[in-house]
């Protein structure tokens, strides 16, 4: 398809780094991906994770063209197709259904954003991790479990206590 970039990235590289301006919308096609932005301490933050039939892009640069607050990083070998912006205005003049199935998606991820806030502010650390695995079965299984703390705001040390309760529980 002519409006679109096939690009293959290896595991550690990036797609977009903070205070960049994020380029492309990518659709993973093979490997796994973390959306996380760096403290002035250093200390990393994972918003986000992308898998096969995902879409990930530093959503607010990649719409406005202004410097990104995220890094989309590979965890995987990776491979995606790529969207610019202008390619995806030509795509939505060419096929206005695109349109209407982008903002349907963009939607789903809102709404699960907001979810997962409300998660983090209402629940302890084990339930989070329970609704994780529940949610998110097969990204747990591909993902490093300290990415997996980062993601659910606690230690590696933390997380691993609570499997181990989780063990011992059944």
């Amino acid at each position: 398809m002519e409006n679109t970039i096939h690009r293959k990235y290896l595991k550690g590289q990036y797609i977009v780094q903070q205070g960049d301006i994020c380029r492309f919308e990518s659709f993973v096609i093979k490997g796994c991906l973390k959306t996380f932005y760096v403290d002035n301490e250093g200390q990393e933050h994972v918003v986000l994770f992308a898998i096969e039939n995902w879409w990930t892009a530093d959503l607010g640069s990649f719409l406005t063209q202004k410097p990104a607050d995220y890094n989309v990083q590979c965890i995987e070998d990776t491979e995606v197709i790529q969207f610019s912006s202008d390619k995806m205005e030509l795509l939505y003049q060419e096929i206005p259904k695109l349109e209407r199935f982008f903002r349907i998606i963009i939607q789903k991820a809102f709404v699960a954003s907001e979810k997962r806030i409300v998660r983090n502010f209402s629940l302890p650390a084990k339930e989070r991790y329970i609704e994780f695995k529940k949610t998110y079965p097969q990204i747990e299984q591909r993902v490093p479990q300290y990415l997996i703390a980062s993601y659910l705001g606690i230690t590696k040390e933390f997380l691993s206590k609570i499997r181990g309760q989780i063990i011992a529980e059944q």
